[in-house]
């Protein structure tokens, strides 16, 4: 599978399929394999392509760890596939990465479907909001933010296999901490002529639907979607419901 240099670290990446290329990057405890149940359910009418950030997977992990430097492995990984017009959906952290890496190669991207996510916008519209749900959140047990006691109860090879996702990854929760700061405003986005898409979880317990609704009115012209019932961990627990979801936003972001 390809490796990318990206100013002397080593990024992973795997493409699968083919048809409008859809590039997707994981959330904090994940790594290109988390999309497995992504990559089956779209590679036939796409060109799938997951990726490991630096520190995460079989990416490398530079010695001067920053998150901030996440945008350009996804540059990386962007030009090197030589993808156009191609869609990026980032989950969780992984939305802010995504965002920040689209704005700066607006000319190879469709859209960014934000899966959980603001992406790191900043608009004082919202960071109360924001504010309040990760307090919320940090209430919790974090296997509670990610997963429904229901599903681990009934599926509890899957909740176990979720955990392990996380061991093979070097990165630690707080050197990701900065990678949401010196966000885009909406005038930013605006500016580039990125099309936004936002996938929230009705039952999501780190970020809730409200305030991802309240994102997507200041976005003009993004898409939002909603999935009843579904955890902040939709695309592992309710793949179903969040393929559904996606395969509709790229659609309507012209996708196809």
């Amino acid at each position: 599978m390809p490796i990318v240099d990206n100013d002397g670290t080593a990024i992973y990446y795997e493409v699968h399929g083919e048809g409008s290329p859809v590039v997707f990057v994981h959330g904090s405890g994940g790594h290109h394999a988390a999309w497995w149940q992504q990559v089956v359910a779209l590679r036939d009418e796409h060109t799938v392509v997951t990726l490991d950030l630096r520190g995460f997977g079989n990416s490398d992990e530079d010695e001067a760890f920053d998150s901030l430097n996440f945008p350009g492995d996804i540059v990386a990984v962007l030009e090197d596939a030589d993808l156009t017009d191609a869609v990026l959906l980032g989950q969780s952290i992984g939305a802010a990465a995504a965002l920040k890496a689209a704005l700066r190669v607006p000319e190879r991207i469709r859209g960014v479907i934000l899966a959980h996510s603001l992406g790191g916008i900043d608009a004082p519209e919202v960071t109360p909001l924001v504010k309040a749900d990760r307090a919320e959140a940090e209430k919790l047990p974090v296997i509670d933010r990610l997963l429904t006691k229901s599903f681990r109860e009934h599926e509890p090879a899957k909740t176990f296999l979720f955990t392990q996702m996380g061991t093979f990854n070097k990165a630690r929760m707080q050197d990701l901490r900065n990678l949401a700061t010196d966000g885009p405003t909406v005038a930013d986005v605006a500016a580039a002529g990125i099309r936004l898409a936002f996938l929230a979880g009705e039952k999501d317990a780190v970020i809730s639907p409200a305030t991802v609704t309240r994102a997507h009115e200041l976005v003009e012209g993004s898409l939002l979607e909603v999935v009843e019932g579904a955890p902040h961990s939709m695309y592992w627990e309710t793949p179903d419901q969040f393929n559904a979801a996606v395969k509709k936003l790229i659609d309507l972001l012209g996708g196809n």
